[in-house]
């Protein structure tokens, strides 16, 4: 398979952004006990042994059931929340308010903070990639986007910022990744980078890292300028530009 093969399908992610941001799991024990909460308000403490009972009955039937069974802790959630809520209203009397449970108050203050906390967090996470995004475009202003200036994880992102405000410096940017990963340098020296590329980087500059690549083995030690070609015909005619990394590759093994 050549170069430009193994760069050629392009997936779409799920999220734009940063590479490798961790989905929040389902917390599937908080959901029971939420739902319990919910169906709980203004029940008297009678009420709430009902429920139990019921919740209690449905949990013994659903041993038999593995599927049911396979609920993520849901179900044993659910039951130790109705009986804290019996033993609260046993002391209380009801009805049942979780406005005013200090249990559910405390839960829900204790998810503020960790709300305000990830957002802090993806605040400052968007400032660095917009100061990387314009350190970049500066150094390739400069002319001083070469190989001295290693990738690095998270610099597609980067990237993304110069191309969605449609910063004439993004030209550049673009060509210093098309070298990086032609040349398995900096961050794309680990496999795993190069193919997370398929989905990071657009088509035109992957089949421009493609180019780069095939005319490197052909002429090695050719400079940035002789190449420079390469960039035109991948921004404008990306398919030619993968057609003819295809065929240079093809050349190459018939030669060898």
């Amino acid at each position: 398979m050549n170069t430009y093969d193994r760069w050629r399908s392009r997936r779409v992610p799920e999220a734009r952004g940063c590479a490798g941001a961790p989905r929040t799991p389902i917390d599937y024990a908080k959901v029971g006990r939420s739902s319990v909460r919910r169906r709980a308000r203004g029940m008297t403490h009678s009420e709430a042994v009902a429920a139990l009972e019921e919740a209690e009955l449905h949990a013994h039937l659903d041993r038999r059931d593995e599927a049911a069974a396979d609920d993520g802790g849901r179900r044993a959630a659910e039951l130790a929340e109705w009986q804290r809520v019996v033993q609260l209203l046993a002391a209380t009397g009801g009805p049942y308010d979780p406005d005013t449970d200090i249990v559910v108050q405390k839960e829900l203050a204790a998810d503020r903070r960790r709300e305000e906390a990830e957002q802090q967090r993806r605040q400052e996470q968007q400032q660095q990639l917009a100061d990387r995004a314009e350190e970049l475009a500066r150094l390739g202003e400069a002319g001083r986007l070469d190989r001295s200036v290693p990738t690095r994880a998270g610099d597609e992102a980067a990237r993304d910022i110069l191309d969605d405000r449609g910063d004439y410096r993004a030209a550049k940017v673009d060509a210093w990744f098309a070298r990086a990963l032609a040349d398995q340098s900096g961050h794309y020296t680990d496999p795993a980078a190069r193919a997370a590329a398929v989905d990071l980087l657009p088509v035109f500059v992957r089949a421009h890292a493609a180019l780069l690549a095939e005319l490197a083995r052909l002429v090695p030690g050719a400079r940035a300028h002789e190449l420079a070609f390469a960039a035109r015909i991948a921004t404008t005619e990306p398919e030619t530009a993968g057609a003819l990394a295809a065929f240079l590759a093809r050349v190459e093994g018939s030669q060898g």
